[in-house]
């Protein structure tokens, strides 16, 4: 704005200054005649040019810069309404579910724990807090890997594509146990799987902790009063939005197989935390 009123500033000085000197040049042509011949005639005669010069040049200047700013101002437009589409489009296209029923645990695959140890890869599961996952492959031996399984419906919007989490923390009696996404990962994405004989869809989730770890012992009771979970949610139409699932739970009903424990949720809530988003082309790799 400064740089602005600055140029017009110096253009309106110097058509003064010429308007003056060629103004002059004119009233005192025939002084100037007289004294200095021919020469004082061409003198007035390059002031007028001179100061023509000035004129056209400051015309064009502000008839650029008229264009410059209606170029900025169309931009702008532009920007404000695909803004506006992108908007609508993801205020149309997104998915919110909830959590229902029951959630089963058990002992994770021997071959995606395998997997996990031989190659490194950390898709599908999330740590329990302060452990190194290093020390993992090292010693699997000092560790449990157990899958989380839970039905989902939704409630909202259009079909899912992907699920992912970015924590999840499981309370008993006022004490918190917090998984957490793999640092060489932004989020762990879970399985979506579909169960042909309830016609339901589940996601499913790989967690590591330790042995000692009061979070699940064989000899107990591993009742769980509330799960939260840091959800992101990723429709077929590649809109996201992200939330706090809180699920409730009573003590666990029935073995379903051996090793696992069933817990039924008696209710879930969701939170939005962020409005639906276009994800980028990057959130998919």
């Amino acid at each position: 704005m400064i740089v602005k009123y600055k140029n017009y500033v110096i253009i309106i000085v110097i058509g003064i200054i010429v308007f003056g000197l060629s103004f002059l040049s004119l009233v005192f042509g025939d002084f100037l005649a007289a004294t200095y011949d021919v020469i004082g005639i061409r003198i007035a005669t390059l002031f007028v040019a001179y100061a023509s010069f000035i004129s056209s040049m400051t015309f064009s200047f502000l008839v650029y810069y008229h264009n410059r700013t209606v170029s900025r101002l169309n931009d702008d437009t532009n920007k404000r309404a695909e803004l506006f589409r992108e908007l609508q489009f993801a205020s149309s296209n997104y998915s919110i579910i909830e959590f229902m029923d029951r959630m089963l645990i058990y002992n994770e695959s021997e071959r995606y724990v395998e997997r996990l140890i031989n190659t490194g890869n950390t898709s599908f599961h999330m740590f329990e807090e302060n452990i190194n996952f290093d020390d993992v492959r090292i010693h699997p031996e000092n560790y449990r890997f157990i899958s989380v399984r839970i039905p989902f419906r939704v409630v909202e919007g259009k079909t899912v594509s992907h699920i992912s989490f970015d924590r999840l923390t499981f309370e008993r009696d006022m004490t918190k146990f917090r998984f957490l996404t793999p640092e060489n990962q932004k989020e762990s994405r879970v399985f979506i799987l579909y169960n042909e004989l309830t016609k339901r869809n589940n996601v499913i989730i790989n967690l590591v902790f330790s042995k000692d770890s009061p979070f699940m012992q064989d000899n107990q009771n591993n009742y769980f009063t509330k799960i939260k979970v840091i959800i992101n949610i990723s429709s077929i139409l590649g809109v996201r939005v992200k939330g706090i699932s809180e699920l409730y739970f009573t003590h666990p009903e029935q073995i379903e197989f051996e090793g696992s424990k069933t817990y039924k949720i008696n209710s879930s809530n969701f939170t939005l935390i962020e409005m639906p988003k276009i994800e980028e082309l990057g959130d998919y790799l």
